[in-house]
């Protein structure tokens, strides 16, 4: 079997809060980052104004973090990532 290549974007939005982040963390939203292109529907799909997002949550160190995505069988576009204070009101921007 082939392996298909599943190409991984981000929006600036996406890129800026990964900048931040401490290097363990980054290493945690890495193997977010990956479960995500593995497995698209292990997010939680959103209603309403926000159909179409998927929000994978995960602990990074002892907090727990949301990462917004959306997915096609080809990619995965990374929106947002952050705690969960404000998240939605950044994501719906």
């Amino acid at each position: 079997m082939a392996s298909k290549q599943i190409q991984v974007t981000q929006s600036s939005a996406f890129a800026r809060g990964y900048k931040k982040l401490h290097q363990r963390q980054k290493q945690d939203v890495d193997a977010a980052v990956n479960t995500i292109v593995a497995k698209p529907l292990a997010g939680e799909p959103k209603r309403g104004d926000l159909a179409g997002v998927y929000v994978y949550k995960f602990k990074s160190q002892t907090q727990l973090m949301l990462l917004a995505y959306e997915f096609d069988p080809k990619t995965r576009h990374l929106l947002l990532l952050g705690s969960h204070e404000n998240f939605y009101r950044e994501l719906k921007r």
